[in-house]
């Protein structure tokens, strides 16, 4: 309890605040942030809130099954690209947040490309997840470029997660595409294929079976290391040398929300520094999108890093990403390993 009011007192809200009634909230973060968030949110401003903990692919499924009859009001964290595919289709709605300038400018871009649909609220890159015991071990240097990967000593040790249900899994495909030209970038990962162990559902999956020691590298968002590591595993990232992606974790409101007031509400407050600060208080070390949140120092510094200048609005949109995935299943994941 003394822990959520010392959040409460970060956010700088009101614990007397008056009820504000409720909020439907789809959470597609970790589960520990998406329910700090729920029971600060909720004893800070008296208002009830509804939280359904989901991946962003699941949550862009739900909002399209309930296109005509929405039962949610605002969608929270999640790769940014199926938030541009929901405002794409005309599942979420226009707002213009007034808190805007004060947020980096990616996030100001993610909302311009979305008709303001959308909003980042987040970033982290893309990079290596690796076990230095495990490496030490099997004799395995540290790889430090895309190139690295595909070593022939790496081969079964490498996860990375299936794209069709992954938006970390697709951000690489995206990153290597407008890295190498589409056609290098599928010999590459047709490469990388003969090294890749297994393909997991999740996008966390790969980095936390290399923290327990099940795989010496993972293709992951670095940002998921640190909170590894802070459980005493042996657990290690790198962006490669040659050039990298991001994502930007992004937040919308839905259109037709039944209880548009309150989420614009919850909208605005997300996008505190306070708020935003909660993530790293809950083990997720994101770059924060407004420009005046403390930084935790294990968030990764984007100065250090060698990024690509990444195409949201292109490999956001459904089509793009639809034929990728499509290529992915039918050139590389079809071939034996």
């Amino acid at each position: 309890m003394k822990k959520l009011f010392t959040a409460a007192a970060l956010v700088g809200l009101s614990a007397a605040a008056s009820a504000q009634g409720t909020v439907n909230v789809i959470c597609s973060v970790q589960a520990e942030w998406c329910n700090v968030i729920a029971t600060v949110y909720a004893r800070t401003t008296g208002t009830r809130i509804n939280m359904s903990l989901k991946g962003s692919g699941e949550a862009l499924a739900q909002l399209i099954a309930e296109k005509d009859n929405p039962k949610t009001d605002i969608w929270f964290g999640g790769t940014g690209d199926p938030h541009l595919q929901a405002a794409e289709q005309g599942l979420t709605l226009e707002y213009k947040s007034p808190t805007l300038a004060q947020l980096h400018p990616w996030a100001q871009q993610q909302a311009r490309q979305s008709g303001y649909r959308t909003v980042g609220i987040y970033s982290g890159p893309l990079g290596f997840g690796y076990n230095p015991e495990l490496l030490a071990k099997k004799k395995l240097p540290v790889p430090k470029t895309w190139a690295d990967l595909l070593k022939p000593e790496y081969k079964g040790d490498i996860q990375v997660a299936n794209p069709a249900s992954s938006g970390t899994a697709y951000t690489m495909i995206a990153t290597l595409v407008q890295l190498m030209g589409e056609d290098k970038a599928f010999d590459y990962l047709k490469a990388l294929h003969r090294n890749v162990g297994q393909y997991t559902r999740s996008g966390t999956g790969p980095i936390k079976a290399v923290a327990r020691g099940e795989t010496a590298v993972s293709i992951s968002f670095v940002h998921d290391g640190p909170g590894e590591k802070m459980q005493g595993f042996p657990v290690e990232t790198v962006t490669p040398g040659d050039g990298t992606g991001a994502e930007i974790g992004s937040m919308s409101i839905i259109k037709g929300a039944r209880n548009l007031e309150a989420a614009k509400k919850f909208y605005e407050w997300a996008l505190t520094p306070g708020a935003q600060e909660l993530g790293a208080a809950n083990k997720q070390f994101q770059l924060p999108s407004n420009a005046n949140a403390k930084l935790d120092p294990r968030i990764p510094d984007f100065k250090k890093i060698r990024f690509i200048n990444y195409d949201y609005a292109k490999y956001g949109a459904s089509a793009e990403r639809r034929r990728l995935i499509a290529r992915w299943e039918k050139d590389v994941n079809s071939l034996p390993r």
